[in-house]
């Protein structure tokens, strides 16, 4: 599909590097695009069934974990307001209708292995987001335990680590708490039940927002983007596991001599089928279900 997404009538409430935000009048529609992202950068090259398989897991995961409040309402067109159903073919499989909540200025990051930033930041000072770990961990290590390490959500640039101090003041002392009890609730269960299914979930971030005084849990669920999936039938700790996500792009744009500045290089055709490939094997392997267009 094309990188540019829009419903001619439809007002856009917002725009990001994945998802477009449609408002519905007292809800809101969120559209998964097939756009991927990397070091900040989308990139030129869809990746097919990438916004679907985002859609799909996501309402999977608020269905399965819905004791802690979400936004999920549905992804059956039937569902949506009636303007939006003149735009089925673009819609279908890839949105979902939400309640509308704002959007709190944070990511709420949870660690159960050493990967990505975190990896860097402990060979450089034994710490994981402020987290003193023991010394001779390798890469891919297994935490003792699941740690917070929320970071800023930036609308241009950098996510920026925080700690917990800076978390609570941009929050608030009411709502910290809760919002890393249920991160570190979610990213459990999560990886107990993706561990079942040959999937070790290293890493993932989950975002809330406020409708009223409610506290909901927003955006998307334990997927490939917002998660590093690894194979457990291949893990070990020591290298850069295989994984389910887009990993493997980051991967080839490192082996570039991309300076990770707009325009990205081109991915190559095998890049792109095979992070398809990679995407659609996580929504099976979690869900059971292949990809669908919602009806």
């Amino acid at each position: 599909m094309s990188q540019e997404f829009n419903l001619p009538g439809m007002p856009k409430i917002a725009s990001g590097k994945v998802r477009e935000i449609f408002d519905a009048g007292e809800y809101a529609v969120i559209v998964a695009t097939d756009r991927i992202s990397a070091f900040d950068c989308i990139l030129q090259d869809p990746i097919p069934g990438k916004g679907q398989v985002l859609n799909q897991l996501s309402a999977y995961w608020f269905g399965k974990f819905s004791e802690v409040p979400n936004h999920f309402l549905s992804t059956s067109l039937r569902d949506f307001p009636v303007g939006f159903q003149a735009f089925a073919e673009l819609l279908a499989g890839r949105s979902m209708l939400v309640r509308k909540a704002r959007p709190l200025p944070v990511e709420c990051v949870i660690r159960g292995y050493l990967a990505g930033s975190g990896w860097k930041e402990y060979e450089t000072s034994g710490t994981v987001g402020g987290h003193r770990l023991p010394p001779g961990l390798k890469l891919a290590s297994a935490l003792s335990q699941p740690l917070f390490t929320p970071s800023t959500k930036a609308q241009n640039g950098h996510d920026e680590p925080i700690s917990w101090t800076q978390f609570r003041d941009l929050v608030g002392p009411r709502l910290a708490e809760p919002m890393r009890e249920a991160s570190l609730t979610l990213f459990e269960r999560g990886r107990e039940f993706a561990r079942d299914r040959g999937i070790i979930v290293a890493d993932t971030k989950f975002e809330f927002g406020l409708l009223d005084d409610e506290l909901l849990l927003i955006d998307e669920c334990l997927t490939p983007d917002s998660s590093r999936f690894w194979p457990a039938a291949s893990y070990q700790p020591g290298s850069s596991p295989a994984s389910f996500d887009k990993q493997f792009v980051r991967d080839y744009l490192e082996s570039t001599n991309w300076n990770k500045k707009p325009p990205a290089p081109h991915l190559p055709r095998e890049v792109i089928e095979k992070t398809s490939q990679k995407y659609q094997e996580a929504l099976i392997r979690l869900t059971g279900y292949p990809l669908a267009s919602n009806p």
